[in-house]
């Protein structure tokens, strides 16, 4: 069973204590001031919420971390492949400069220090990356689509592109997101992911539909891109059979919370 951190409205995760120059987390629902659909620790701006309600909650998650970022990077995601680097020019943008670098974006690397990359989620994965050796970090949204894309393994090649990240160095976690068992889906999106090579008896079984895992497809990313098995963290959490801790768009619709999940070098 998981447990949740800083009275309930974090998951921490291992990466942290072994790489403590890396702070890693996924938000619960719990312990802030957004209401309805939202409640209560939303700290996502793209999902219907009252802005002041998410920034309270973006100011309270920041207080939460072991040393408050310079700034975050939540990008609006499209359930693409667009990868952005976040440069040491971020935090001196305007609002409206990061607000254009991060539209369309489904994930993010860097290599610069108090810089939170976050990546939203409820119900779709969230996938960090840590190079252990360069002090490379990456933020990845892999919903159905974005896993059948291949983002997670694309990532980590723009991270081997910009910085030499090698897959050797990498450890990851992959965060709470709907597991197999409750992922039922049509035809067309078992499909996808046969289209796109994967092993369908490894990530798929059929009962009256076709239920797909998420969690392997993007593990198998992961170990194909050369990571080892036992650097990968796998949180096990299923949001839709966890409604309570956790958002799940499917059971609560697209109008409400979503999970935030972020990386940061410390130093």
């Amino acid at each position: 069973m998981y447990e949740l951190k800083k009275d309930g409205r974090m998951l921490e995760y291992g990466l942290t204590k072994a790489y403590p120059d890396v702070y890693c987390f996924s938000t619960s629902r719990h312990g802030g001031c957004s209401r309805g659909a939202y409640a209560s620790f939303n700290c996502n701006p793209y999902c219907g919420d009252a802005p002041e309600d998410t920034e309270r909650n973006q100011a309270l998650l920041r207080s939460l971390m072991p040393a408050p970022p310079e700034c975050m990077a939540i990008p609006r995601q499209v359930h693409g492949t667009e990868i952005r680097a976040i440069g040491k020019d971020f935090p001196e943008k305007t609002e409206a400069e990061r607000a254009a670098l991060l539209e369309g974006v489904d994930a993010l690397v860097s290599d610069r220090p108090q810089i939170c990359l976050c990546i939203s989620t409820a119900d779709c994965i969230p996938v960090m990356c840590y190079d252990t050796r360069l002090n490379v970090i990456a933020a990845i949204h892999a919903g159905w689509r974005g896993t059948a894309a291949r983002i997670t393994e694309k990532t980590l090649r723009e991270m081997a592109r910009l910085y030499g990240t090698k897959g050797e160095d990498v450890a990851a976690c992959i965060g709470p997101g709907i597991s197999r068992e409750a992922f039922e889906v049509g035809d067309e999106v078992y499909e996808a992911f046969r289209k796109e090579g994967f092993d369908m008896e490894r990530i798929a079984f059929r009962r009256e539909k076709w239920h797909i895992d998420l969690w392997e497809a993007n593990r198998i990313q992961l170990t194909e891109s050369g990571i080892r098995p036992a650097n990968i963290e796998l949180a096990g959490i299923c949001t839709y059979g966890n409604p309570a801790d956790f958002f799940s768009a499917r059971r609560s619709g697209i109008r409400s919370g979503r999970i935030l999940s972020g990386i940061m070098r410390l130093k």
